[in-house]
């Protein structure tokens, strides 16, 4: 029989940064856990874990850590060098709302088991010297990140590749394609190709789904902001969480793929994070809206600025526009992604700023004056992308626009699709595939390198893995649309 579980218990203390391991394992004993699972994101990005029964784990666990074969990982050490190890974070602890036996997650921290060293392949490690390098700049003494992750929820997925044949098919009830099925009572009620954002139900068909989703981000001690229908037909969604730090701002990230699919799979659903996974209607974007701050003071904000900027983000935008080829190799990390960067579609392509305009790839919201409101959205990344390293990456191109005074380029506040071909040639564009992505990367990542945060060895890792496992072969085998363009040659 399974021990009841009083997640309230734990949830409402455990994410306070002072929290001890005494008191995790205090509060997890008092809450009925029976399980502790370790977790680490690899390079890509996916969490992987392991799990512990709760009497094995001591305060001498936090201190000691875990050991795991890190050749085993995608992204990390050569099996000559496999011995790595897991240090739990107390301050990460929530019970799992989608598991029945009750369970501890426990976010980790990975270091070498001979030096004790940090280990500098561990996107987690990247996103904290990134914080740290902030403050040591004397520019701030934080950066609030803030990402809009979407996502689609579909009722069956199937796809293969082979040598003779290669397909996906997606199906969803509420795909506007289904308006004609006649294998049972046809409800109708779907919304149209980029009509999803905001019709209620029955259009919406899952809306008490995405609820599900909140509350169980909410019991994990995630703040929540909004939950809501997304533009896409074919149940695109997204969930908005309230800004954070830097690094526990990916943390959550990752907490929240994880949620969002589990508790789709719990009640039958499949959810991907895939940036284009459908042709003809909207992608799946993860916008990320920054700020800096010292103390209490919003460093983002002048009343007598352009969209009320100041020159510090003025020039934080700068530092975005120069790099941003270099950027979405890590921000928009595969060769799907650029299946959505492309015009239409409110893709941010253009290499310009703006206010309220979703045609550049640094957008400022207006829908407040305060001071505390103002912030830099970029637009680019999706929620393919590992957060530690696009979020930590976003910082340094931005503190590099500010140390080096880099002004972009005028704002344009028009629809940057419509503009007359004279006036287009002068707006830039992001890169268009994944290997023009790695190749700006490859010449352009120097301010990657400020302060230790990347080192040049995760930086060549990252583009030879990139190269090897995802460009080179997509770009080996047959598309299915090459038949319907070739075959009869």
């Amino acid at each position: 029989m399974t021990a009841t579980l009083d997640r309230t218990a734990l949830t409402d203390a455990v994410p306070a940064p002072a929290t001890s391991p005494a008191d995790v394992l205090r509060r997890a004993r008092e809450a009925g856990v029976q399980v502790v699972d370790v977790r680490f994101t690899d390079l890509p990005g996916t969490w992987q874990h392991f799990s512990l029964p709760l009497a094995s784990v001591s305060e001498a666990t936090f201190a000691e850590g875990l050991g795991f074969d890190g050749s085993s990982i995608r992204g990390f050490q050569a099996i000559n060098e496999s011995d790595m190890l897991l240090m739990p974070d107390p301050t990460t602890a929530f019970v799992d709302p989608c598991l029945q036996v009750p369970t501890l997650s426990l976010t980790c921290d990975i270091v070498d088991p001979v030096s004790g060293a940090p280990y500098s392949r561990d996107p987690r490690y990247v996103a904290r010297k990134a914080e740290m390098f902030l403050r040591a700049s004397g520019v701030a003494t934080a950066a609030y990140f803030g990402p809009e992750a979407e996502f689609y929820i579909f009722n069956s997925v199937r796809f293969d590749q082979n040598a003779h044949e290669a397909y996906y098919h997606i199906d969803s009830e509420e795909g506007i394609w289904n308006s004609g099925t006649n294998s049972g009572p046809n409800l109708g009620h779907r919304p149209r190709h980029k009509e999803g954002y905001f019709p209620v139900p029955p259009v919406d068909r899952l809306q008490d789904l995405r609820s599900r989703i909140m509350l169980a981000l909410i019991a994990s001690g995630i703040e929540v902001e909004v939950q809501h229908h997304e533009v896409g037909t074919a149940g695109q969604a997204e969930i908005d969480m309230r800004f954070s730090t830097l690094t526990r701002m990916a943390d959550q990230i990752m907490m929240y793929k994880y949620i969002v699919k589990n508790v789709c799979h719990q009640h039958g659903y499949t959810a991907t994070f895939m940036p284009k996974p459908m042709f003809g209607d909207n992608g799946s974007g993860m916008h990320v809206h920054m700020s800096l701050w010292n103390a209490d003071t919003n460093l983002f904000f002048d009343e007598a600025g352009y969209a009320l900027l100041s020159e510090t983000a003025r020039w934080y935008i700068g530092g975005l526009i120069r790099h941003a080829p270099a950027l979405l190799a890590l921000a928009a990390p595969t060769t799907n992604s650029y299946r959505r960067l492309v015009p239409g579609f409110e893709a941010p392509i253009n290499l310009m700023y703006s206010q309220r305009n979703r045609s550049a790839i640094c957008r400022i919201p207006m829908y407040s004056k305060s001071p505390k409101g103002k912030r830099v959205e970029f637009r680019a990344p999706d929620p393919s992308s590992n957060p530690y390293l696009t979020f930590a990456a976003l910082l340094m191109a931005g503190l590099d626009g500010i140390r080096n005074r880099i002004e972009p380029p005028e704002p344009m506040d028009v629809d940057l699709y419509e503009l007359e071909p004279a006036e287009r040639a002068h707006v830039k564009s992001t890169p268009g595939s994944l290997a023009d992505a790695l190749r700006a990367l490859e010449g352009d990542h120097a301010f990657l390198l400020e302060g230790g945060v990347f080192t040049p060895d995760l930086i060549r890792t990252w583009i030879d893995y990139k190269r090897t496992r995802e460009v080179d072969p997509i770009a080996l085998r047959p598309h299915p649309h090459e038949f319907f363009l070739y075959y009869d040659c």
